[in-house]
């Protein structure tokens, strides 16, 4: 990993469409070799895909919900129902498991307020919780894809 590769991941972070021609010219290198350096960070695994983001206004989903969740119970049977449970409901976006008060964190996104009460409807028809506390947002301050490439050990 150098400098060009981190260049080409900011790049690549801010968008997944560039035409490599293009990176290759904003970093002074050829298409050719910036071609295999793009390949050679997929096959290592640094980039793991290519998505295109959706405008959450246009796709009828404008509302952010965070959920607090507490397990009952710290058991393997119930993180897998858990797992399965999360994987089954497309609007959550987000899971977290955490330390501190709360088991997990959940980002969920839905059109409105009667939709998120359906969603948390069935999560509690599927799943005993503990508790679950959630928090509307009422502002997106920042919200990026992009990481910091600077930790990135150059050599």
């Amino acid at each position: 990993m150098d400098a060009a590769d981190r260049k080409i991941l900011d790049i690549l972070q801010a968008d997944a469409s560039v035409s490599v021609a293009t990176i290759a010219e904003k970093i002074g290198m050829s298409t050719a070799p910036c071609w295999r350096r793009i390949r050679k960070l997929e096959d290592d695994g640094v980039i793991t895909r290519r998505v295109a983001l959706l405008n959450r206004r246009k796709a009828n989903v404008p509302m952010t919900v965070f959920a607090t969740v507490k397990a009952p119970r710290h058991a393997v049977e119930w993180l897998q129902a858990f797992r399965k449970l999360i994987a089954d409901i497309p609007e959550i976006v987000e899971a977290w498991r955490l330390t501190g008060e709360a088991d997990y964190q959940l980002r969920i996104v839905v059109p409105d307020i009667e939709t998120y009460d359906l969603v948390y409807q069935r999560m509690i028809s599927r799943l005993e919780f503990s508790d679950i506390s959630s928090s509307i947002a009422m502002e997106e301050m920042k919200y990026t894809t992009a990481i910091p490439t600077s930790y990135i050990a150059v050599k």
